[in-house]
């Protein structure tokens, strides 16, 4: 009679060892690129949530054939949020009680900064749009505005790849791109994002 063989069929401490090790080199190397990733993650999302509060702001203006307007929550401070309205009143100016306030965004998160060009820096920030989906000014004709939303917790040649602008042109066209440089204000050498 044949005496029976058993055979192992797992890993030696070598071998299971060699595999740690090789799983903590893969981890030290991917654990940056998994950061960045978060951090442009956030960066995108919360613009492309401003993006969708304008462009929010155009359509409603357009469909119903009046003012529609995104200001500021707190009236002076991009920071603190925003509210897109239809300007029902007409005063050009968010009225909870006669306006028909379409979303409203609470405050950014602390890692991120906006900045803006045009009646969107004004010391009463606003962007208005008209029934035809122009960006105007409250004493008439039309204007260009530029939001950059960047990171704060990033510096130097991080910074342009950490920034959004969202360009809004004089006919309201939006776009949001990520400028090449900090003098890249129009984006003219990036590609749209």
């Amino acid at each position: 009679m044949k005496t029976p063989h058993f055979f192992s069929s797992g890993f030696t401490l070598i071998e299971s060892m060699v595999t740690v090790a090789l799983v903590g080199v893969l981890l030290a190397v991917a654990s940056p690129s998994i950061g960045t990733f978060q951090r442009n993650a956030q960066l995108t999302s919360f613009s492309n949530t401003l993006l969708a509060a304008i462009n929010a702001a155009r359509g409603e203006a357009m469909k119903r054939g009046r003012y529609a307007m995104v200001v500021p929550l707190d009236g002076s401070h991009w920071s603190s949020g925003w509210v897109v309205f239809v300007d029902m009143d007409r005063s050009q100016a968010y009225e909870a009680e006669n306006d028909l306030m379409l979303l409203s965004r609470e405050a950014t998160p602390g890692y991120l900064e906006i900045s803006a060009t045009g009646t969107a820096s004004d010391s009463t920030p606003y962007i208005m749009f008209d029934a035809s989906g122009y960006v105007k000014k409250k004493g008439g004709g039309l204007a260009n505005q530029t939001f950059s939303v960047r990171r704060n917790d990033v510096s130097g040649i991080d910074v342009p790849a950490q920034t959004r602008r969202i360009i809004i042109s004089r006919p309201g066209r939006v776009r949001i791109c990520t400028p090449k440089s900090s003098t890249d204000a129009t984006c003219s050498a990036s590609s749209q994002t």
